[in-house]
């Protein structure tokens, strides 16, 4: 019974901190689209690397510096002139 009531209560608490886990991950930078850190085990392909960016770029000033979102900006631009070319028929 005392066991039980223990693995309730961790089981309570573990599901009470899912939001607060959320809510971090959702207002902290992408330092590997910023900066090219932290990438150890990322592989995206162009268009995952669009969305990202994007996504990155809506968090707007609350997440990101000016500097930094002009940053992200240029990369987005650059990144999707890749994918232009790349789709571009040989002519």
């Amino acid at each position: 019974m005392r066991k039980m009531a223990i693995m309730l209560a961790v089981g309570l608490s573990m599901l009470s901190s899912v939001p607060a886990f959320a809510q971090t991950s959702a207002d902290q930078k992408d330092e590997c689209l910023l900066a090219s850190k932290n990438c150890m085990n990322q592989v995206d392909d162009i268009k995952q690397r669009i969305y990202k960016l994007n996504r990155e770029i809506k968090k707007g000033n609350r997440v990101y510096t000016p500097q930094e979102l002009k940053k992200l900006q240029d990369k987005l631009k650059e990144t999707s002139d890749v994918l232009r070319t790349l789709e571009k028929p040989d002519s």
